[in-house]
């Protein structure tokens, strides 16, 4: 079919390499290098860079004369690029030092795989080898500021980069991949409709008339994922649980949305069975594995049989938090979905992921194909663990309504001011760290409430909003005068990395 196909050797950053060539419109998937014969009839192959060196006993490999027998244009990215040099008979090497950054690009001509690129260009670079020699039919057409070779061709159609086009760091990286794409010739495009029937009918081959548990929340991508189940046709039933870690008025309003969608869900109140298993655990991993596995079994003590389990997982959530054996990714997050219980559901084909190859702004895209109302799809994210991650340390009854009514009011007046549309996500969180303060005539002792906002593409980085002054200050006015509990405010101007979007 022409599409272009995405090699994983396990980079953080693959996902999105298959994300920039979807968003120059054409259609890409990502496969394991040990499945290179099952990618069909593909119009250009990309290898993605991977935290392994060349050198060790365990580095991925390729079968070089398949990959060679697809006849089409190949990008090697990194670990890609190196590998291909040694499959043309050329040598990599440890370097002395990890070059991790912004680097300087310099085409050696600005003809190929750098027509129309800036004679010096900042790039982003992630590797600990280094090419030693060249290979076979092997020229240099980009340096970087040190005039080390950072770039390779072999003959008319394979490329070597020694960069990451797909990050925003590199600036002119997606007009790089454009060009190597249209080397290509004809590449099949990319439409969300055609998309999303060819997830239907993964879900009808995966389903067929087993009974499928899906758990919403309100979110973006669980109510996407019911409407999307609801669609396929499948034997569904959504639960909604109410964990008592929900902001202010959510079950409610999440009834409300689904009544408008037309897609019936149960609600179960949990609210005190998870207070109860949380009372007293203040460490985070911990926090979020009682929940996580506390969810399972709300699932499990409402449905009974249920055959399959399907979440809502990302792209993001899954490079995040790669445990799995078929993964190469290097571990990051721990909470999400990788509680024992699904890794063993996992194990036995159990779990349903359907919009793990997605990335948030396609579910939206996703969602409104399928006629899901704009304030539904505009809802920012919310984390799975609820409110528990927004009250570092132990979580009580007390904390969380502080956390609601702070939220509720940060929320309320972004709306009011424009601003929500204007940011990724926002949330008040509780520090739980008890201040002196002065209300009335008397001196108070009590909490801190961290406003945060941040805007990103992706979830993987994220800087914080610049909100007005007058914004800030009349919602820390109107928390310090409505909210029991609360005398200070505090916002959050970290960015992702070094911070991450939640306390926890």
């Amino acid at each position: 079919m022409n599409h272009v196909a995405v090699l994983d050797f396990g980079s953080q950053y693959t996902q999105l390499i298959v994300r920039r060539v979807r968003e120059l419109g054409y259609f890409a998937k990502l496969y394991l290098p040990e499945h290179l014969d099952a990618i069909g009839k593909p119009g250009a192959i990309i290898l993605s860079g991977g935290p392994k060196s060349t050198s060790d006993e365990d580095a991925p490999d390729i079968d070089f004369e398949m990959l060679q027998g697809y006849g089409v244009p190949v990008l090697g990215v990194c670990y890609g690029m190196q590998l291909l040099n040694i499959k043309f008979g050329g040598c990599v090497k440890k370097s002395n030092h990890r070059e991790y950054g912004n680097a300087m690009l310099y085409p050696v001509e600005q003809t190929g795989l750098y027509e129309g690129i800036s004679a010096e260009s900042q790039v982003w670079m992630s590797h600990s080898d280094t090419v030693d020699s060249l290979g076979e039919d092997c020229r240099v057409i980009a340096k970087n500021q040190h005039g080390t070779p950072v770039s390779l061709q072999w003959g008319e159609s394979f490329f070597g980069i020694q960069f990451h086009p797909e990050v925003t760091h590199s600036h002119e990286g997606t007009q790089i991949l454009k060009n190597f794409l249209d080397t290509a010739g004809e590449l099949a495009a990319f439409h969300i409709e055609d998309f999303k029937q060819e997830l239907i009918d993964e879900i009808r081959a995966k389903v067929g008339e087993k009974q499928v548990v899906c758990g919403v929340s309100g979110g973006v991508d669980s109510t996407v994922l019911a409407v999307l189940l609801h669609e396929a046709g499948v034997n569904v039933k959504a639960i909604y649980v109410d964990q008592g870690l929900m902001r202010k008025n959510e079950t409610a309003e999440v009834e409300a949305n689904f009544k408008r969608m037309g897609v019936p869900i149960e609600v179960v109140d949990a609210s005190e069975r998870f207070l109860t298993a949380l009372d007293g655990e203040g460490d985070p991993e911990k926090k979020r594995k009682i929940i996580g596995n506390l969810f399972i079994d709300v699932f499990w003590d409402a449905v009974g049989d249920a055959e399959m389990l399907a979440q809502g997982t990302l792209y993001p959530d899954v490079i995040e938090s790669a445990s799995n054996e078929n993964s190469k990714a290097s571990t990051i997050k721990t909470h999400h979905n990788r509680v024992d219980r699904i890794l063993e559901m996992q194990k036995e084909g159990k779990v349903l992921e359907p919009l793990a190859e997605l990335f948030k702004d396609e579910v939206r895209e996703l969602g409104a194909n399928m006629g899901i109302q704009q304030d539904i799809l505009d809802r920012h994210p919310f984390p799975g663990p609820g409110l528990a991650v927004r009250c570092p340390g132990v979580v009580t009854k007390e904390r969380l309504d502080i956390i609601r009514d702070c939220d509720h009011i940060f929320i309320s007046e972004l709306k009011e001011s424009g601003w929500y549309q204007k940011t990724w996500q926002a949330y008040a969180g509780l520090i739980p760290v008890k201040t002196v303060g002065v209300k009335g005539d008397e001196r108070s002792y009590e909490y801190a409430t961290n406003l945060r906002a941040v805007i990103s593409e992706d979830a993987m980085t994220a800087d914080w909003v610049d909100l007005p002054t007058p914004l800030l200050r009349k919602v820390s006015s109107r928390i310090l005068n409505e909210v029991s509990g609360i005398n200070r405010v505090l916002y959050d101007i970290s960015s992702k990395p070094p911070a991450s979007i939640e306390w926890e």
